[in-house]
């Protein structure tokens, strides 16, 4: 059995899917751009200011779910310039601490709505 998660925290899905899934006590979370809730628009055209909007959103995922950063096993995270890797690292630790999941950072060639970051998780609830 799966349960649905989704909060107006994070940005609505803008296709066929879910914000999350929980299934087996494992949380599944929809990757997550650098989108305002409140505006439904990017935070800025900046990476810094999508990378940071994309992390509270990862974050509200997580609250919604009854859990926390501390309980992920796994990110990718999705990068349509490796030249942000650094900037990423800062955004990123902001919300994950050591230990550190796990995590995979994926140069590609553009997201969705012309986003810069996108970020997916996993994570084990208890």
């Amino acid at each position: 059995m799966k349960q649905i998660i989704s909060t107006t925290e994070a940005p609505a899905a803008i296709g066929a899917y879910s914000q999350a899934v929980v299934a087996n006590g494992l949380l599944f979370a929809s990757g997550q751009l650098g989108i305002d809730p409140a505006t439904g628009e990017f935070a800025g055209a900046d990476f810094r200011s999508q990378a940071e909007q994309a992390v509270k959103n990862v974050a509200a995922i997580l609250k919604a779910a009854g859990t926390d950063a501390s309980h992920v096993v796994k990110t990718t995270v999705f990068l349509t310039d490796m030249a942000n890797f650094a900037v990423l690292n800062e955004v990123y630790s902001t919300l994950f601490t050591s230990p550190f999941p796990a995590r995979s950072a994926i140069a590609v060639a553009a997201l969705p709505k012309g986003g810069l970051v996108e970020i997916e998780i996993l994570a084990v609830l208890d």
